[in-house]
């Protein structure tokens, strides 16, 4: 049996988070319910969480693993991005807090269904949201060459994209579609020169991330998401995000930098952009985990931790 996804930086979270033990919360990427049951035991009975998660699955798993907590939780299969319109439906206002991890799970990143695995047989997918049309499969036989290489690059940062994207468009040609993971992963791999396909992990790792991030829209989500969590956090309340590579963390810190009053206007002439702080960040630089917890968990070794609290 596969062990259930562990909460990364499940302390801090908890210390930053939950600052009215009987109030309401949002875990928007409830995943396995790890964070979400670690919220709930430290709320008072009046407390309560709200999850959210765009895959139907790990809600399915999520509800069984916080069965516990029933009547004291609202899950709903619903991507972050409409946290606005959930709390709408739900006819409340505002939250005392809202945690987001960007991370996918263990089980998701294992299911050969879904193609998240490079060391895996499995259908080239990667939808998050089983609703969704695009599929990494649609990406990797249908994109141009040219477009290939702009989302290893952006997404992946892949520093040979061009070439995996040459060979990419080579092997379809030569050798029909591709199906599965394993066979994208071997192509991935050839098209890297011997020398640095040692270098920072599997040689497939990149092109997968950029892949996953393309087909569920990961970065523009994030961007879409942080504004709605602003707006629904009461005076006081704190939002938590937990990144896991410098994409998702920039945007992450360049939202707090923007919404914490710094002048952004040039140097050495009068501010006239007239920057109005509505967050501080609480712990200025990102927290990233004990290096006890990567033992444990090696999976949160990337984990990039930010907390702000929005002011009056």
């Amino acid at each position: 049996m596969v062990e259930l996804h562990r909460p990364v930086m499940e302390r801090e979270v908890l210390e930053y988070l939950v600052c009215c033990p009987d109030g309401i919360y949002i875990d928007a990427t409830l995943g396995d319910g790890g964070h979400a049951g670690a919220i709930l035991s430290s709320l008072t009975p009046q407390g309560r969480l709200i999850g959210l998660d765009w895959d139907k699955e790990a809600l399915k798993r999520a509800e069984k693993r916080l069965n516990e907590f029933k009547g004291r939780m609202i899950l709903v299969h619903e991507s972050y991005t409409n946290v606005e319109e959930v709390l709408l439906n739900l006819k409340i206002d505002l939250v005392d807090g809202i945690l987001i991890d960007l991370g996918a799970s263990t089980l998701q990143l294992m299911d050969a269904e879904r193609g998240f695995s490079y060391h895996r047989e499995g259908d080239l997918d990667m939808r998050m949201d089983r609703r969704s049309s695009l599929t990494a499969k649609d990406i990797v036989n249908q994109y141009p060459e040219e477009q290939l290489a702009t989302i290893f690059f952006r997404y992946g940062e892949e520093r040979w994209s061009k070439k995996i994207a040459t060979s990419i468009v080579r092997a379809r040609e030569q050798h029909g579609p591709f199906e599965d993971s394993k066979a994208l992963a071997e192509v991935v791999k050839g098209a890297i020169p011997a020398r640095f396909r040692r270098q920072g992990g599997h040689p497939s790792r990149k092109v997968f991330q950029a892949l996953r991030l393309a087909v569920n829209r990961e970065l523009e989500n994030i961007s879409a998401f942080l504004p709605q969590a602003l707006r629904v956090l009461t005076p006081g309340g704190r939002m938590v995000v937990i990144a896991y590579h410098s994409l998702e963390d920039r945007i992450v810190k360049n939202f707090l930098r923007e919404h914490s009053g710094q002048c952004s206007c040039p140097p050495n002439l009068p501010c006239v952009c007239g920057q109005k702080a509505e967050l501080k960040s609480i712990t200025g630089k990102a927290l990233k985990p004990l290096p006890t917890e990567v033992e444990n968990n090696p999976r949160a070794r990337s984990a990039r931790l930010r907390v702000a609290e929005k002011l009056n």
